[in-house]
């Protein structure tokens, strides 16, 4: 057996590789006149099981075992036996400084220690813990520094989302409480029904005249109900047996006494929850003041009564009693538009709480030091989902508002209706019959694909409704039309297409025809629908350009229309239309300067560029992007910006540099604007939040290669 052999017995595949090295080559020379120290280190190195590498010399030679082959990524073999400024170029300066207190004979420690390396070709964010201790020599002087490198690049990475996730829970939740703290609402509780406990805050604690501390400790139902007025205690009683009993939603006016011993009239509203058994487990709710609304409502009555009495005598005390009357109607209507607010808010708010408890529930589990991978993927997947389901109630409710920002594009409006059809025909009810007359020849329009989607789906609830879900449903396409006058509206001559779902239910009174597209406004029962389903159809119609009309009468069905501006393309757009998306392209090393204002977001969205192969620089506005832009470009290939900050927003900034710099793209995001919403994006790239690393590599890849807008003056 070679004197190499038997000192260096073992080692793994490393042992083998050192073994058949030529070290001669080297400062270190051949194996057989190494050091007695230098062998015992080496033997320890190859023989561990922790990712080690031995730095010898002044110059750092480099000898590792395979762990730590594995943490070298594409850089081994390379890196054995080689300088260690010269095998890990891009953090010279760092081991310089790891050799120079090592050789001092001093010790180094570093805990998810963040480095930029290039393992495999480019660059990278990663993140270790580093050990570093010297080497002596037989002589007991530091010949040479030991590292244990251990990469947590994972767990750092695996932390940073928790704290982006549980960042996003807390703004939905802020979000949340100022809905509450808004109009009439005066109060919330949550009721464990199975426990007979009330978990109530301050503002509703003294509604009912109670003491606040109560509310943090559980109330029963018997305190609670104590300071309701004794005409309203029994009816309370039986609304709220009712609503055990069936589940569901749950509003009921009454009186309660407070502190000050004066009764006050209040609305709850709230809804049952129960268990996949049906057994009732949790009763939330709000609570809105209703007592303005109740003296309004005494005095149009007693205006009314005063008119009908006098309606013989003078015709001037006519008028003003006429006046009086439509004084008290117009406060009552308002009144009626706080109380719907209210009643939508504590919708919302049960829906995002829904959401926010799951999101909550799998931050607890993935907290967990012992949770198995396949447990924490699960739960990582279950926070995603539920964020992409909060940013799609988000939207709807902004496209109620009519202040999303649409994201048009051409395609082929008979291959969506097909499609909507199909869907319906499965999901709507056995009961009902769907049918779709779409004709062959193809016609096109350009808007928001998502939001068309969800007007038809919308329409199409309504229509069920009003059949009791059983009917006939038929839903038309027609192109080449002009679009009539609507409700006030002017018509157009030009080229529509007309899509019609026509239902076989009970129709529409004429006194609502007029009033279906309001906000808040419905026919359904009490706890059945927002009102804002069909408010919806008509924000994304006008946004699109078009509109939408209904034609009914008591007894017929009735017909809803949506008109949308038709375009002409090219054939050649109905055989790209489906291909589906590939997936998200890595980045190769390009610049991109991030604009951002919110530091969390900011540091995130840089942070996912970098692993998706991006260089990034983080500017906090944009007269600092601008700054850093300077002249030339600044070396930047893309920049990456908010909309919304203060200051100059992002789209003024995308259209300044489109006069400054037209060859660089810029790429917009933003969860919500009323510029975008009433202006569009003049050209550029939109990608609304929240967004994922797959959508964000897609959408960054497609920009940088396509040409800037032209700039606008």
């Amino acid at each position: 057996m070679s004197a190499t052999a038997a000192f260096l017995p073992g080692g793994g595949e490393l042992g083998a590789i050192v073994r058949a090295y030529d070290w001669a080559t080297t400062p270190l020379g051949p194996i057989a006149r190494w050091s007695q120290s230098l062998r015992s280190a080496v033997s320890t190195v190859l023989l561990s099981p922790v990712p080690i590498v031995l730095l010898w010399g002044a110059d750092g030679i480099m000898i590792y075992n395979d762990a730590y082959s594995a943490f070298a990524g594409g850089r081994h073999p390379q890196l054995l036996g080689s300088k260690v400024r010269e095998g890990w170029p891009e953090v010279a300066d760092f081991n310089d400084n790891v050799m120079r207190v090592g050789l001092a004979g001093g010790t180094l420690s570093y805990k998810d220690q963040e480095l930029t390396l290039h393992r495999y070709g480019r660059p990278e964010q990663v993140w270790m813990n580093l050990d570093y201790s010297p080497v002596l020599d037989e002589a007991g002087q530091p010949a040479g520094v030991i590292a244990v490198v251990v990469e947590t690049t994972e767990r750092v990475l695996a932390e940073q989302r928790l704290k982006a996730s549980q960042a996003l829970a807390q703004l939905y939740a802020d979000r949340i409480q100022l809905a509450l703290s808004a109009g009439a609402i005066i109060g919330t509780w949550v009721w464990d029904l199975p426990a007979d406990a009330f978990t109530v805050d301050e503002a509703f604690a003294r509604s009912f005249g109670l003491d606040p501390a109560l509310g943090r400790v559980g109330l029963s139902l018997e305190q609670v109900i104590a300071t309701v007025h004794p005409e309203d205690r029994q009816g309370l009683i039986a609304a709220i047996n009712e609503v055990i009993a069936r589940g569901g939603a749950y509003a009921h006016q009454y009186r309660v006494r407070r502190t000050d011993g004066k009764y006050y009239w209040i609305e709850a509203n709230g809804r049952v929850d129960r268990a996949p058994d049906g057994m009732p487990l949790s009763f939330p709710g709000v609570l809105i003041n209703v007592e303005d609304r109740r003296a309004i409502e005494a005095e149009r009555d007693r205006a009314i009564m005063m008119l009908r009495t006098l309606t013989d005598t003078l015709e001037q005390r006519v008028a003003e009693r006429t006046s009086e009357l439509m004084r008290a109607e117009d406060a009552l209507r308002q009144s009626q538009k706080m109380e719907a607010v209210g009643q939508l808010t504590g919708g919302v708010a049960h829906d995002f709480n829904n959401l926010l408890m799951i999101i909550r529930s799998s931050v607890d589990f993935l907290r967990r030091p012992d949770l198995p991978e396949a447990r924490k993927t699960r739960y990582l997947d279950a926070v995603s989902d539920t964020v992409d389901r909060a940013a799609k109630l988000t939207g709807q409710l902004l496209a109620f508002a009519r202040r999303q920002a649409l994201k048009p594009e051409v395609f082929h409006v008979g291959q969506k209706v097909r499609g909507i059809a199909d869907m319906l025909d499965t999901v709507i009810g056995a009961r009902v019959r769907v049918i779709a007359e779409v004709p062959d020849e193809p016609c096109h329009i350009r808007a928001d694909v998502s939001q068309f989607e969800t007007a038809l789906v919308n329409m199409a609830v309504n229509a069920r409704d009003a059949m009791n879900g059983e009917g006939t449903l038929t839903l038309r396409l027609a192109g080449g039309r002009t679009m009539p006058a609507i409700r006030g509206h002017a018509g157009a001559d030009t080229a529509f297409v007309a899509v019609s779902l026509t239902d076989t239910g009970s129709g529409i009174s004429g006194a609502d025809l007029g009033r279906l597209f309001e906000p808040f406004f419905t026919t359904k029962e009490v706890g059945k629908g927002t009102g804002l389903g069909l408010s919806q159809v008509f924000g994304f119609a006008k946004q699109s350009g078009g509109n939408v009309d209904v034609t009914s009468a008591p007894g017929q069905g009735a017909t809803f229309t949506l008109y949308l501006p038709q375009v002409e393309v090219d054939r050649g757009i109905d055989e790209a239309e489906g291909v589906p998306a590939t997936i998200s392209p890595l980045g190769t090393g390009q610049r991109v300067l991030v604009v951002e204002d919110n530091v969390e977001v900011g540091q995130f969205a840089t942070q996912i560029l970098q692993d998706l192969g991006y260089e990034t620089v983080w500017a906090a506005n944009a007269e600092a992007a601008l700054e850093r832009l300077g002249r030339d470009g600044g070396g930047f290939e893309v920049v990456f910006s908010d909309v919304v900050m203060p200051g100059m927003g992002g789209l003024a900034l995308a259209q300044e540099l489109a006069r400054r710099l037209p060859d660089l793209p810029v790429l917009l995001t933003s969860g919500y604007s009323h510029v975008l919403a009433q202006e569009g994006t003049h050209g550029f790239e939109l990608l609304h939040k929240p967004y994922s690393a797959d959508q964000l590599g897609r959408v960054l890849s497609r920009v940088v290669g396509r040409p800037t807008p032209a700039s606008v003056e």
